[in-house]
């Protein structure tokens, strides 16, 4: 049996195409977002909200605090054992998302990496507070493979890979190509949905006018209040609130930066889910359904 994957792009529409596959398989979701695993990341993240989630049961959300190291790996772990907890109970998991590394970790496993150096972090952190954009520069240097999928404000994947490659000798993308698959590779369905461009613009412009009426501002005052400034608040919609709150940016302006921070993160989901092997796009909601139904009922041993 196959393990569906629902993905693509942020604001794409993946929450409500999940609850509407809800109402016809007994499904649950396994998320497949690196945000959404954060306690209290609520209206930044667009998570699925206590309703929605009354409806459909959500597993590998909050269950970190933003000041914690939260890896691929140990969403892997979490995951693995939500699907194992999932189907046991005779239910069947849909995995819905929009993070590539986390998919490509499900399908392909985790190479074995070195632990994380508290004091080699903090110093390429201050190198970037200092000169900002330095630590891209670098890996572009020493692992130009890695910085070419790894955005310049990524700080967490960037500190990562210049991590890696200080302790090893050994550039990231060297260890991923040399990763030999501890396991057998299970069979994922992976199933993008991209809408229209003109129709995920504006999805795009409704999130963040949402977004901000929902408190967003609120919200990252609070988290950073509470838990400094971490990581997880460097994630579009918080990054540009906390300028806001800290009069870098108008308010007014506020929704089209988080519009404009989206759609440039969108771009660079696309191309991870382009990359994903055996990948069918979808342009409209329906198409995908219509393929989503037969695979969900064959792993739920029911006949369409």
């Amino acid at each position: 049996m196959s393990l569906v994957c629902l993905v693509g792009p942020t604001g794409a529409g993946k929450t409500a195409l999940a609850l509407e596959l809800a109402r016809r398989a007994p499904i649950e979701v396994v998320s497949l977002d690196s945000v959404q695993v954060y306690r209290g990341l609520d209206v930044g993240s667009a998570k699925a909200t206590l309703a929605e989630r009354a409806a459909l049961a959500h597993h590998v959300i909050d269950v970190a605090d933003p000041d914690e190291r939260f890896s691929a790996a140990r969403w892997l772990a979490l995951a693995e054992a939500a699907l194992a907890d999932i189907t046991a109970r005779g239910r069947v998991p849909l995995v819905c998302g929009g993070t590539g590394l986390y998919l490509r970790a499900l399908d392909m496993g985790l190479a074995e990496l070195p632990s994380a150096n508290d004091a080699l972090r903090a110093q390429l952190l201050a190198e970037e507070k200092q000169v900002p954009g330095a630590l891209h520069a670098k890996l572009c240097e020493v692992d130009p493979a890695s910085a070419a999928r790894i955005a310049p404000r990524d700080l967490v994947r960037l500190v990562r890979a210049l991590e890696v490659h200080a302790t090893t000798g050994r550039p990231l993308s060297e260890h991923f190509a040399a990763h030999a698959v501890s396991r057998p590779q299970r069979a994922l369905e992976v199933l993008v949905l991209d809408p229209p461009h003109a129709h995920h613009e504006g999805a795009l412009a409704q999130r963040a006018e949402d977004m901000l009426r929902h408190g967003l501002i609120d919200e990252a005052r609070h988290l950073r209040e509470r838990f400094g400034a971490v990581p997880a608040l460097d994630s579009v919609g918080y990054k540009e609130a906390l300028a806001v709150v800290d009069g870098k940016l108008h308010p007014s302006e506020l929704g089209a930066a988080i519009t404009r921070a989206t759609r440039q993160f969108a771009r660079r989901q696309r191309t991870w889910f382009k990359k994903a092997p055996r990948a069918r796009t979808f342009d409209h909601p329906a198409s995908l359904i219509e393929a989503a139904l037969p695979l969900l009922d064959a792993s739920a041993g029911r006949s369409r």
